[in-house]
């Protein structure tokens, strides 16, 4: 029960509370939203959205375990990973994040210009806004699952759900190598492996590697593609055919790994601020979290079957 004091869980539980039923203050006005408003109005979630979990609020940076490092805001993860032959950029947030990530990685003693390759998770502007800054500055390579390749380089355009709405788009990034479902992405000491878990978008993927720290080796998970965004439909006029199925699959797949340390791109999910003050005394220890993994997955697949079965107007059953 720890982690419900948190305050990354704490925000989560008032975005969900606010998504149900809530009177937010946005501005100077207050303003009533629920869920229809902000599946109706996409534009009013990522507002709403970036402004309660903070995704473009300045974090510091910090080292995590091994060669990986902290480079995100205090909403949202971006992870540097350090290698013999320069270095992987894992996620970069927000548009306007780039000079942000740049800065948190030469605060930590890093080059921006030694980053080789860049990764994200899903091709949404709260995780590739920042790639084609990342790409100026470093002149790496981006590398992505084939089926996230034509979102990427459509700035978001094509996306299922936003591509009709600008406030969703990000500047182009070209996709320099394109991966197939379980291939390994190597550099220098590192390698990762990009499995293909789609849903939340057509290409939505999760790494995984293994690192070294302390002579100990942990097995690290990037997980992504289960989220259900308000306005996302699974069953009735479904947003894309096939989704469910894709929902199903990626929490399967996500329930098969066995992390030793699992790292988010939205800080909700696994209360990094914690961690990391916990870190200063505990250490690495601090980030070993099976647990905590195993109950995500396990609350993602609550609230999937719970959006499915709501859907086909199912009710739950009362006690």
């Amino acid at each position: 029960m720890k982690n419900l004091k948190s305050k990354p869980a704490l925000l989560l539980c008032a975005f969900l509370l606010m998504l149900s039923r809530s009177t937010y203050v946005f501005g100077q006005a207050e303003q009533t939203v629920d869920m229809e408003t902000l599946a109706n109005n996409p534009p009013l979630f990522l507002k709403t959205a970036t402004k309660l979990l903070k995704w473009e609020e300045p974090s510091e940076p910090f080292k995590i375990v091994g060669p990986i490092y902290f480079v995100g805001t205090k909403g949202l993860g971006a992870f540097l990973i350090t290698t013999t032959e320069g270095h992987i950029l894992l996620d970069t947030g927000m548009p306007s994040s780039g000079p942000m990530h740049e800065a948190s990685i030469r605060q930590l003693g890093f080059k921006p210009e030694d980053i080789k390759i860049l990764l994200t998770g899903h091709a949404h502007s709260d995780h590739a806004g920042g790639l084609a800054y990342i790409k100026k500055i470093s002149g790496a390579q981006m590398v992505s699952i084939d089926m996230e390749k034509d979102l990427l380089e459509s700035g978001g355009k094509l996306d299922f759900h936003y591509g009709n709405y600008k406030e969703f788009e990000f500047e182009p990034v070209k996709v320099d190598r394109v991966l197939r479902d379980g291939e390994i992405i190597k550099l220098g000491d590192v390698a990762i492996t990009a499995l293909l878990t789609n849903g939340h978008t057509h290409g939505s993927t999760t790494f995984v590697t293994n690192v070294v720290d302390g002579g100990k080796v942990y097995t690290v998970v990037f997980p992504n593609g289960t989220s259900i965004n308000p306005g996302y439909r699974l069953v009735v006029h479904p947003s894309y055919p096939g989704i469910a199925d894709d929902y199903r699959r990626t929490l399967h797949i996500l329930e098969m790994l066995k992390p030793d340390i699992w790292l988010g791109l939205h800080a909700e999910w696994y209360d990094p601020e914690g961690k990391r003050a916990r870190a200063a005394t505990e250490g690495v220890k601090a980030w070993v979290d099976p647990e905590g993994y195993r109950r995500w997955v396990a609350g993602e697949r609550e609230k999937f079957e719970a959006t499915f079965n709501k859907e086909l107007g199912v009710m739950p059953k009362t006690k």
